[in-house]
């Protein structure tokens, strides 16, 4: 299509002062970021890239990587088939592994494409000269951006790739690429009038580890509706979808805004980011009027909350305490890929922490907060880490605290940071009944809104009742002998 053609020749463009060399010209950009509408044919566009890569350029090692590793799997699956299809091409395929985990497209010249998992291993001692990241925005921390994209750092000539639709305020690798690009654009869209691209790197990052190179070495190729168009904008519908009246009926885009929930039709249909302002659980303008900038905890202690997204894939940490006004505060503290870290990190404050609450019985934080209701024994220096004082948030609690929270966001008597990762876990999130009451749905809201879960949590346990000590008839008449 018209669209993948122009997107390859700029994509590949060389370098102006190593034109005119015989061979081994470097290309202009080193970091590649492709945001188009789905069913486009993103996949289609890398697929032609790296048989020439391979064939053509004889690009010695190809590293294809995507969320989930049968998806980089069938991509790997479908260049083996192109190229198979082709005499010319399959005359110089040496073998095709196929085990799994070990699939890989060797050539008799020596060149290779491989499928990586997405993770903190994913490509380690390996040296790439055509990284593809496919489904960028679900990249939630930097550790497979750091351990796959570094192995292009002795290639001259390597290039790398981020393809994908628009993410969510999970997607930091995304967030943080398009808004480097953006700010050297000059900031068209306001991108980053809240929050520079720098906000979104680790809090221990190597500036380094993470740099984009010089200012031209980065390029952002995206296809999105204009900020703020009507879903039913026929000229936005084109914009994100340049493919439609080639593989995409213009009745199937307007059936989907017909029928989708407006968050999907934005980020799916016109590759749209999600600022907040989508139409969600709260009453229009409420959740906003309870944001703070300046707004902090002045107690000396804290209750934490902690709640896992419903893939298990990130655990977030939110604190509640009361201002020196005395008005509650929440704010999420921490939110990292994994579990291991929180203990540790929990460790580092348990002075500061009164308890941690978190929903047992099924909930997928339910067994990290069992092991942190437990001591732990360091296995190499014997240490003990004491248990923390855990509260379980469950039963009607569950459903009392999660309305008291939107009662909380309604009448306006708490405060908030301007967080993304909260703010888009509010705008967006699903619930779903229990009982009399309802509750926040994990599974069936578009965006991770554990954040928002736990955020929930923490008011709930700020807010809960606290029984006075029970005394005996005996104490009160002053008949108990110690």
């Amino acid at each position: 299509m018209p669209w993948q053609k122009w997107f390859l020749i700029h994509a590949l463009e060389l370098h102006p002062t190593e034109v005119g060399e015989d061979d081994g010209a470097l290309f202009r950009f080193r970091k590649v970021v492709l945001l188009v509408g789905r069913q486009n044919g993103k996949s289609t566009v890398m697929q032609a890239l790296t048989l020439w890569r391979m064939f053509v350029d004889r690009c010695n090692l190809v590293i294809g990587t995507a969320q989930d590793l049968e998806v980089a799997e069938s991509l790997w699956a479908e260049v083996v088939e192109m190229a198979e299809e082709v005499d010319e091409l399959k005359d110089e395929i040496a073998r095709v592994d196929k085990g799994s985990g070990k699939k890989a497209l060797r050539l008799k010249s020596g060149e290779t494409y491989k499928v990586k998992a997405v993770s903190r291993r994913g490509g380690r001692g390996l040296s790439g000269e055509l990284v593809l990241l496919d489904e960028l925005r679900e990249h939630q921390s930097w550790d497979a951006w750091g351990a796959v994209t570094k192995t292009t750092n002795a290639r001259e000539r390597a290039q790398i790739y981020g393809i994908s639709n628009a993410g969510d305020a999970a997607s930091v690798v995304l967030r943080h690429l398009r808004k480097t690009a953006h700010a050297r654009l000059g900031d068209p869209d306001g991108l980053n009038a809240d929050e520079a691209p720098d906000e979104l790197l680790p809090d221990d990052a190597d500036p380094d580890e993470f740099d984009l190179g010089d200012d031209d070495s980065l390029g952002i190729f995206e296809w999105s509706a204009a900020a703020g168009c009507n879903i039913g904008d026929r000229d936005g519908w084109a914009q994100a979808n340049p493919a439609l009246g080639h593989r995409i009926r213009e009745a199937t885009i307007a059936s989907d805004a017909a029928n989708d929930p407006e968050w999907i039709f934005r980020t799916e249909v016109l590759c749209q980011w999600s600022d907040g302002t989508l139409e969600g659980p709260f009453p229009p303008g409420t959740w906003e009027a309870g944001v703070d900038p300046a707004s902090q905890i002045a107690d000396e202690k804290v209750r934490a909350c902690i709640d896992m997204s419903h893939d298990r894939a990130r655990v977030h940490i939110a604190f509640s305490g009361r201002r020196a006004d005395g008005v509650p505060h929440v704010e999420i503290v921490a939110s990292r890929a994994g579990s291991d870290w929180v203990r540790p990190w929990l460790s580092a404050r348990r002075d500061l922490i009164v308890a941690v609450a978190g929903q047992g019985k099924g909930a997928p934080a339910s067994g990290l907060l069992a092991e942190l209701a437990k001591d732990a024994v360091d296995g190499e220096t014997g240490q003990v880490d004491p248990a923390f004082p855990v509260e379980l948030w469950q039963g009607s609690d569950l459903t009392n605290g999660t309305g008291a929270f939107y009662d909380a966001v309604r009448g306006n008597t708490f405060r908030h940071l301007p967080q993304p990762i909260l703010d888009v876990a509010a705008a967006v999130a699903v619930t779903k009944p229990s009982g009399d009451g309802w509750l926040w749905d994990r599974r069936h809201s578009p965006a991770d809104i554990a954040p928002l879960i736990a955020a929930t949590g923490a008011l709930w346990l700020l807010n809960r009742p606290t029984e006075a000590p029970k005394r005996s008839k005996y104490e009160d008449a002053d008949l108990v002998v110690v």
